[in-house]
């Protein structure tokens, strides 16, 4: 008998039904014929924490810099603590171990990670049977049927997973001694990771750019050509600008050059993740990565739409004719779009060289009008934003007429005047969903100064001589200011992780960052971008407001004092790189952990040696709960009760306290006559609904549960169901 191990409940449940159309539950697996299917979990298997090495001087809870380097000798593994994963990988070890079961498939997914999850559940349990590997991008039945004949022997895919588990121990080895090693010097808590610390250093260099940039002021001439205006490129000095204002309305303007083009604009691919995500923090929608990825998976698990964490934007010539299939059936149209939407290209979403793991974002055919209006709120928005970019990927171009118009000042050696006008001729995919159509990235970074130009004329061509409108109005001096760039919002932030390579000079590395091939491109995962980001926010590094994302001081201490290759692009490049060769058999796993090893046992003369005793913790140092509600400074636990960092309080004469210092925000350990603990804490600070039990009413004399949230001005309330 087979026993095929995938990676989630819901892919286990795919290719039973691929392989048998009535299969059987049995406990804690399916069965299809003589083929049981069963499931991981995630990571049921993680590297052990270093408290867990009883032997090594690196294992005591109180920190030194003489136990360093942390370089294990003898990896050790344990179960993850996640809820769930013990019995699920009790599970598995005594399906492995039935006698009946004589060879296993390794169905996890078809990458990097999916590699690492299968290779760390049995090398863990010690099983030692023969294993093949489904390698299916797509979880449509005919594609897992085709793939189930071209399997493959496990060891014909042992460079990805040495890749895997060459990554896994490397970020181990960082994150453990670079983050002990920064904290030991600087007594405080400083968390180092190989893509958190790089992402943080991005935010803190822009943030740094928008505090040191000093506005210069520009003057503009504006010459008023009847219905539409010709602008001319930034002068330095109002002495200049009414220079040539003078001269416009004296001499009038010469035509230089008039530039028609119509324009045709291809529709946007399907969504990935990180798109979506982008998409769903911009307006109208506003949500967070995290939340955009709480509804995927919500929505994956309804099955109503495909697999949430992918990095690809297309399908494979497999998946076509279920697409066919959805696009031809009206329920994603009937009561979600105002009218039947035109289809182009269907065969244009498709690129198998583009689908390494997983396809792009797509609706089921569960999904409708009436299940739609049944979800929560943010699940509709999610649900209804990948259904609309399935029309807008398939509908026709937006065809638009562009006009630009570069002219000088007639007779005179004057600056450049321009003007511009951008037409809709057929609107295409854009009548999809024109409110998101209109927001991009781009949109996020630029200013928004564009001086409005008004109709140019169908006859206007180069060579004339013309004059603007008569009197005063006929131009005018416009004042501007440069300004600073804009604040990271989520979308430019995670825009900025997916194509971290503009931020590496060497085209190599460019390359291996690029590479989408095995890992995701960039720094980070379409899966783990958003939790950096949560984890970065979290730990009182960044901070939310709004839209925007800006650094917190701890974040801007902890890109100031880290180690410089630990804060650049250019280390994961290089890991990238190496990871890749080590794939392809080029180098050896052992070779590249010794360059790691070699690189983590320098960091603490490389801490010492470049140490800033500005930033040295005089006060003893406090693990942060969240950040804090009312000013979004660290809150840290003082005794009893968990406050704002930035409290400060002095003993008065008669022996009391009086705050001194601060925001003031304080949670009390006891509340209604229950103990809370740091637990509880945490969940509350990172935005959470926390259900418990035990609190006792002295008015009605009685125990009661309830919800608790966090709380501005009382610091933690009582959240009742109206």
């Amino acid at each position: 008998m087979r026993l095929v191990i995938a990676e989630k409940h819901s892919v286990a449940t795919a290719i039973a039904k691929a392989l048998d159309p009535n299969p059987r539950e049995q406990d804690g697996c399916l069965r299809a014929g003589d083929t049981l299917i069963s499931w991981a979990q995630g990571h049921l298997v993680d590297l052990a924490t270093p408290d867990r090495y009883k032997d090594q001087p690196w294992s005591d809870k109180k920190w030194s810099m003489d136990q360093l380097p942390i370089i294990p000798q003898r990896w050790q593994w344990e179960i993850s603590g996640d809820k769930g994963a013990d019995q699920r990988y009790s599970d598995l070890v005594a399906l492995m171990r039935r006698h009946d079961v004589t060879d296993l498939v390794n169905a996890c997914d078809p990458d990097r990670e999916g590699e690492a999850i299968f290779a760390r559940i049995i090398t863990h349990a010690g099983i030692h049977k023969p294993t093949l590997r489904l390698w299916v991008a797509s979880l449509d039945e005919e594609a897992i049927r085709e793939a189930w004949t071209r399997m493959k022997p496990l060891t014909e895919y042992q460079g990805l997973a040495d890749s895997a588990d060459a990554r896994a121990k490397a970020d181990w080895l960082i994150g453990m001694n670079a983050s002990r090693a920064h904290t030991i010097a600087y007594r405080r808590r400083i968390s180092i990771g190989r893509v958190q610390t790089p992402t943080l250093a991005l935010v803190v260099e822009r943030d740094r750019q928008i505090r040191n940039h000093v506005s210069t002021p520009y003057y503009t001439v504006v010459a008023h050509m009847g219905q539409w205006t010709l602008t001319s490129e930034h002068l330095p000095t109002p002495d200049q600008a009414q220079r040539i204002l003078d001269q416009v309305r004296a001499s009038g303007m010469v035509i230089d050059k008039v530039d028609r083009t119509q324009v045709s604009t291809k529709p946007p691919t399907l969504y990935d993740l990180t798109g979506l995500q982008k998409a769903m923090n911009r307006p109208p929608y506003g949500l967070s990565a995290a939340q955009t990825l709480a509804a995927m998976q919500k929505l994956y698990e309804a099955k109503l739409v495909t697999y949430p964490r992918t990095d690809s934007t297309y399908i494979t010539h497999n998946d076509l004719g279920a697409v066919k299939a959805l696009v031809a059936d009206m329920r994603l149209v009937d009561g979600i779009l105002p009218g039947t939407p035109t289809v182009d290209s269907i065969e244009r979403l498709v690129n198998d060289a583009k689908v390494a793991g997983h396809t792009a974002i797509l609706p089921t055919r569960l999904l409708n009008a009436r299940i739609l209006a049944d979800l929560p709120q943010e699940q509709i928005l999610v649900a209804k934003a990948v259904v609309l970019r399935l029309w807008e990927a398939i509908g026709a171009p937006y065809i638009h007429d562009s006009v630009k118009v570069t002219a000088h000042i007639n007779g005179v050696d004057s600056p450049k005047f321009t003007a511009s006008t951008d037409t809709p001729v057929s609107l295409g995919w854009k009548s999809i969903n024109p409110t998101a159509a209109a927001q991009t990235d781009d949109n996020d970074e630029q200013d928004g100064k564009q001086t409005a130009t008004g109709r140019i004329p169908d006859d206007l061509r180069s060579g004339l001589t013309l004059l603007t409108i008569h009197g005063d109005k006929g131009a005018e001096i416009r004042q501007g200011k440069t300004d600073p760039p804009k604040r990271f919002t989520e979308s430019t932030l995670l825009a900025a992780m997916e194509h971290a390579s503009r931020f590496v000079d060497d085209r190599n590395l460019k390359q291996a960052l690029d590479d989408d091939s095995s890992h995701s491109g960039g720094i980070g995962t379409p899966a783990t971008r958003a939790d950096i980001i949560e984890t970065l926010v979290k730990g009182g590094y960044l901070l939310r407001t709004g839209r925007q994302i800006k650094s917190t001081q701890d974040g801007e201490i902890l890109v100031e004092v880290a180690v410089p290759a630990l804060k650049e692009v250019v280390l994961t490049a290089k890991w990238e790189q190496q990871l890749s060769d080590i794939e392809h058999n080029k180098v050896s796993e052992t070779a590249f952990l010794a360059g790691i090893e070699d690189m983590c046992r320098r960091l603490p003369d490389q801490v010492n040696s470049s140490f800033r005793p500005e930033y040295l913790n005089r006060e003893r140092t406090r693990e942060s709960f969240g950040p804090c509600p009312r000013c979004g400074a660290p809150v840290v636990k003082t005794g009893s009760l968990w406050q704002c960092s930035t409290n400060k309080s002095q003993r008065q004469q008669d022996g009391s306290w009086k705050q001194t210092e601060g925001c003031g925000y304080k949670i009390f350990g006891t509340l209604s006559g229950k103990t809370l603990t740091d637990s509880v804490i945490r969940q509350v600070l990172q935005g959470k609904t926390v259900k418990l039990s035990g609190f006792h009413s002295k008015e009605k004399n009685k125990s009661f549960t309830a919800n608790l949230v966090s709380d501005p001005q009382r610091g933690i309330a009582f959240k009742f169901r109206k």
